[in-house]
């Protein structure tokens, strides 16, 4: 028995030591064995090749960057090495997105919340935009009512909804383009120099989700190529304007819209009254046409922001070539250019050109009124540039040609209706079809109607901007534009339309929302876009200043001449 079981002990020994793992074991080398490989070539562990896979989100102007690359692109995004969408790591881009609508549009803008409400609820208000923004926006807020939200190809947008009208759409920034309006949102517009990127409700990134050789712009609106230019209409600080700025300041007129001047890079004022050292006193009432300026006034260009001046106002040698030198003077002293006048007709027609963060533009106006006298001519005789449409023409061209965007003015027949005469579309559309970006009527004391022609923006007449009619000759004359336009990169891209009341004789305020929405219907019907719904206008605003004015109250329309040497 004991016999056996020591039998039995041995052989558990010899199986326990069999099944002890041997430490540190290396391979044995044999002639029909090779050495293992540093890595096994197997599909887990095999580097795919580098492929780009592209999201719907994408918009077009990044979808480019990332076609054009040289990166293998495939279309389904499990096969691919690196996905491009919204967020990535590391080579990140900003996109800024605009809502808009058609430039007839009365409204300007809207909050976050009735944004995101117009997104998921139903409403009588589309909301139009192509299928990339439409993807992109979804992954931010959520899937948008099917009622509510429609798609449509980027390229037909712009033709849809000015079919549709009542309709709104959101855009890339880079696809704005001027028959857009460009609404607010919460008070904010990717077109202002104002505008903060951070609290921006329509601010996306894309990129793509691991480090790779593709380069994307850092964001599709570089402020350093940006600039805002504003134009006015007819400056003449004499009589009621003048007589107030004397008793409540020069700087007075400016007082509730300086804001929207100095905030342009480039603002431009259209003065027609020459500068005098032995200007009178300025006459409320006066009958006569003969206009001068004390030179202290010079104070409220300067306040305003002033960076160009237009002369081709028909007085601006009311008071002969004495005090038009004096005035071209006194503007040479303060470093101010000016434009559409000058000291003989070649001085007097030659454009003036301006840069601004890589935008190049070039300023050049006519008066094809008169009266002759004020004509600048070329023998040395000062005053306003005549209009030779051969030669307008010829230079906006050459103008273009270099790179310069043509900014034309007149200083035209005045109207106080607001339709567009023949012979005012055939000469404004001249310079249009020359190549001038935009055509701006400066002489109009009664705004006129605006038009879209091919590529330029035309505005027949601005209206007054510091001028004393208060609603004379006619009801109207109060009411002013102040056209911002806006470059982009090389481009003009946009206007918006700003909006005054004539208070006091001499200020513009801004108007209310009850006389923009009136005004602007009002300005669009005449312009043909729309039907003209008439809402209540309110009472005229009484005027501070106690002022006896005649009436009918004389216009800057020229009669003939009774002063001053010639």
């Amino acid at each position: 028995m004991q016999k056996k079981q020591l039998i039995i002990f041995l052989i558990l020994i010899v199986i326990l030591a069999a099944c002890v793992p041997t430490q540190n074991a290396a391979p044995t080398l044999s002639a029909t064995s090779s050495p293992l490989p540093t890595a096994t070539a197997t599909a887990s562990s095999t580097p795919r090749p580098t492929a780009l896979w592209i999201s719907d989100s994408i918009p077009d102007a990044l979808r480019e960057v990332a076609e054009e690359s040289g990166i293998p692109l495939v279309r389904d995004a499990d096969n691919a090495t690196l996905h491009f969408d919204l967020g990535g790591v590391g080579n990140t881009s900003i996109w800024i997105y605009a809502l808009v609508a058609p430039f007839p549009t009365v409204e300007d803008g809207v909050s976050t919340k009735e944004l995101q409400s117009l997104w998921l609820e139903n409403g009588d208000r589309k909301l139009w935009m192509a299928e990339s923004t439409k993807a992109a926006l979804t992954a931010f807020w959520g899937e948008p009512s099917s009622k509510q939200v429609r798609v449509v190809p980027s390229d037909k947008l712009l033709d849809t909804l000015w079919e549709k009208r009542d309709a709104w759409a959101i855009i890339p920034f880079e696809e704005i383009q001027p028959r857009w309006k460009v609404l607010t949102i919460d008070g904010q517009s990717p077109l202002h120099n104002d505008f903060v990127t951070e609290s921006y409700p329509l601010k996306l990134s894309f990129g793509v989700d691991a480090p790779s050789a593709l380069t994307l712009p850092i964001t599709n609106r570089d402020p350093e190529k940006l600039t805002v230019m504003v134009l006015t209409g007819v400056t003449a600080l004499v009589r009621a304007t003048a007589y107030t700025m004397e008793r409540k300041g020069i700087t007075y007129p400016a007082e509730s819209i300086g804001d929207w001047l100095r905030d342009a890079d480039i603002t431009h004022i259209s003065n027609e009254i020459p500068f005098m050292p032995t200007c009178k006193p300025p006459t409320p009432g006066q009958i006569g046409l003969q206009f001068c300026s004390d030179p202290k006034y010079i104070e409220l260009l300067e306040f305003v922001g002033t960076d160009v001046v237009e002369l081709t106002g028909n007085h601006f040698q009311d008071y002969g070539s004495d005090a038009t030198r004096f005035t071209l003077d006194l503007y040479d002293e303060i470093g101010l250019p000016y434009y559409g006048g000058g000291r003989d007709l070649a001085d007097a027609s030659k454009a003036l050109t301006l840069e601004h963060n890589g935008n190049k533009f070039a300023f050049i106006g006519c008066n094809p009124v008169g009266p002759e006298f004020a004509w600048a001519r070329d023998d040395g005789w000062p005053g306003a540039a005549p209009c030779n449409h051969k030669f307008m023409v010829a230079e906006i061209e050459d103008l273009r040609a270099n790179g310069y965007l043509p900014i034309a003015t007149f200083q035209y027949h005045e109207y106080y209706s607001p339709e567009i005469r023949p012979w005012q579309e055939r000469d404004f559309r001249r310079l249009a079809d020359a190549g001038a970006v935009i055509v701006s009527g400066s002489q109009a004391h009664f705004a006129q109607a605006k038009e879209f022609y091919s590529d330029t923006f035309i505005d027949y007449g601005l209206g007054n901007l510091f001028f004393d009619q208060m609603d004379n000759p006619v009801i109207g004359t109060r009411r002013e534009f102040i056209d911002r336009h806006v470059f982009y990169d090389g481009e003009y891209i946009a206007t918006e339309l700003l909006t005054a009341m004539l208070v006091d004789y001499s200020k513009p305020i801004p108007m209310t929302e009850t006389e923009r929405a009136d005004f602007l219907s009002y300005i669009f019907e005449a312009s043909g876009w729309m039907e003209y719904p008439p809402t209540p206008t309110p009472a005229p605003t009484m005027t501070l200043t106690p002022i006896v004015m005649p009436r009918p109250f004389a216009t800057l329309t020229p009669l003939p001449y009774y002063g001053g040497q010639h």
